[in-house]
């Protein structure tokens, strides 16, 4: 059974730092495209960052810079690191698999693997 949990969400201050973890369990995270996606209240989900089997990344524009994907094998689990967060960062965040980061890049997975296995999202809200 494939799970993803993604945690690490809370209240940060516009300009501050936060640490998702996307804890994943029925696969392992070194051979599967990773990405993490964010949906705020009223707004369409979209993809914010991903992570490959050969490490290579990839993130929306409104996060260059901001946010940092990472993967630590061993934990089998993938991280974002969020800095300088700003108040429009506010969202439930989710991690899923996304097959060639597909999903985050265009919107849309690649179904040819098969459907993505989603974890539940974690709420990141960037307040004064």
């Amino acid at each position: 059974d494939v799970q993803l949990q993604a945690s690490g969400g809370g209240l940060v201050q516009p300009g501050g730092s936060l640490r998702l973890s996307c804890t994943v369990s029925g696969l392992s995270v070194e051979n599967y495209a990773i990405g993490w996606f964010r949906q705020a209240p009223g707004k369409e989900r979209e993809g914010v960052s991903c992570i490959n089997a050969n490490s290579n990344t990839v993130y929306a524009d409104f996060v260059k810079g901001r946010f940092t994907i990472s993967r630590d094998n061993a934990k089998n689990s993938v991280y974002l690191q969020m800095n300088s967060v700003k108040v429009e960062d506010t969202a439930v965040y989710y991690c899923a698999t996304d097959p060639r980061c597909r999903a985050v890049v265009t919107g849309t997975p690649d179904r040819s693997y098969g459907e993505p296995y989603w974890g539940k999202g974690t709420l990141v809200t960037v307040s004064s």
